[in-house]
């Protein structure tokens, strides 16, 4: 395994919301993919990056409303999350192709179910449950901007 898929960890919570935190130190990408299981940390990983973005209110995972936006200063953030698609087609109905470009953030939880119709992502972000008995999560990355988050993750002391 090389360095670049070698999982680093997220001892607790706080460290899964700093590592989304940690993205905004970057230019950002444009389109980032979140892969995990439930309750693996996707939407908490957000959370830190909203809030690091500047926004000031609740983050809640969109399940039901398939799509969450905030709008801040300088830009438009759109959380999807797809758990809940029946048929990669209802993005049509959501205005995703309308939506895409320019200078919003998307961040996509469960992508697989959008497969055909999602653009391709800038980084891919995999959270999983450590082993039985370790506390924390693991991060993987992958994409155009792992190598440059893998150190700003670092450089912030987020993940070991």
């Amino acid at each position: 395994m090389n360095a670049a898929s070698d999982p680093l960890v997220l001892p607790h919570l706080e460290a899964t919301e700093a590592a989304g935190a940690a993205l905004a130190a970057l230019d950002q990408p444009n389109i980032v993919f979140l892969e995990g299981d439930l309750g693996a940390g996707k939407t908490t990983w957000v959370r830190g990056l909203l809030h690091r973005l500047g926004h000031a209110g609740a983050v809640r995972s969109p399940t039901y409303t398939l799509v969450e936006p905030y709008r801040l200063a300088d830009r438009e953030v759109l959380h999807f999350d797809l758990y809940r698609l029946g048929d990669p087609e209802e993005l049509e109905y959501l205005g995703v192709r309308e939506a895409f470009g320019g200078e919003g953030l998307w961040l996509v939880e469960w992508p697989e179910r959008g497969a055909g119709w999602l653009p391709a992502p800038d980084l891919v972000v995999r959270l999983a449950h450590r082993a039985a008995g370790e506390e924390g999560r693991e991060l993987r990355l992958e994409g155009p901007f792992a190598e440059a988050y893998r150190q700003a993750l670092r450089d912030q002391g987020v993940a070991s």
